[in-house]
């Protein structure tokens, strides 16, 4: 059994709220679940329909899918989705030059399957916090090839471009990750809209401090407002029942 909650908030600053959220603890298709985040961009309604119509064609692939694999049906769904919004912007020219970020998992026996494209992440807190995706983003690349130290990256003016997303490009060019959970694992989905405004130290005190998934998404979202609010906010939050996740 898996405890979630999830969350979107516009922010204080935006007019619109671009990022969307899907979650759901029972079967789609022949994943056992599916979560994700997906935060939209581009102008007008161009941002908001992107992470909408990217997180439906998802799970309109999934669930065609006759595949086993978790990554391969993963693989599959993104690769249709992306399809779709290239070819939705091309035929509509409110549409042009939108796209998403998506980060989307899947909990299946003891391991976590996940999909990133973008820098919108996934974290596992338990003892401590760590950072299973990779950001998509410049200054990302920039602290890689040794241009940036990390410290430098978090209030860089660049820290919002990001170099990958759904909708850009013919093929999306997606990573993925297995990671065996342990007892006592949460995991946290999150649109950029968070992490921005507030800092992973205090999102992992945040989930340390919280009673349950719920008091953790709401306090987490009342902190990136408290701090500014300057961007969307979206939110998954995942535990997995101790005695059902073996170490």
């Amino acid at each position: 059994m898996l405890k979630t909650f999830s969350k979107t908030d516009v922010g204080k600053k935006r007019k619109t709220n671009q990022d969307s959220v899907y979650t759901s603890e029972k079967p789609v298709g022949n994943l056992p679940n599916l979560f994700a985040v997906a935060d939209g961009m581009g102008g007008h309604r161009a941002g908001d329909y992107a992470s909408r119509y990217t997180i439906q064609n998802l799970i309109e692939s999934i669930r065609n899918d006759e595949d086993t694999d978790p990554v391969q049906i993963l693989k599959h769904a993104i690769s249709s989705a992306n399809e779709k919004l290239v070819a939705a912007a091309a035929s509509d020219t409110e549409l042009a030059g939108m796209g998403t970020t998506l980060v989307a998992c899947t909990v299946k026996g003891n391991y976590l399957y996940t999909a990133n494209i973008g820098d919108s992440r996934l974290y596992i807190a338990n003892s401590k916090m760590r950072q299973i995706t990779r950001d998509h983003s410049l200054v990302e690349e920039m602290v890689r090839i040794g241009e940036l130290r990390p410290e430098e990256a978090k209030n860089h003016p660049d820290r919002n471009i990001i170099t990958r997303a759904i909708g850009i490009t013919k093929e999306a060019e997606v990573d993925f990750f297995d990671t065996r959970l342990q007892k006592n694992d949460t995991i946290l989905l999150c649109s950029d809209g968070l992490t921005t405004m507030v800092d992973d130290e205090k999102i992992f005190e945040t989930i340390q401090s919280s009673r349950d998934v719920v008091e953790m998404v709401e306090e987490l979202v009342k902190l990136a407002n408290q701090n500014g609010g300057k961007d969307n906010i979206g939110i998954v939050m995942i535990q997995a029942k101790t005695d059902e996740v073996e170490v």
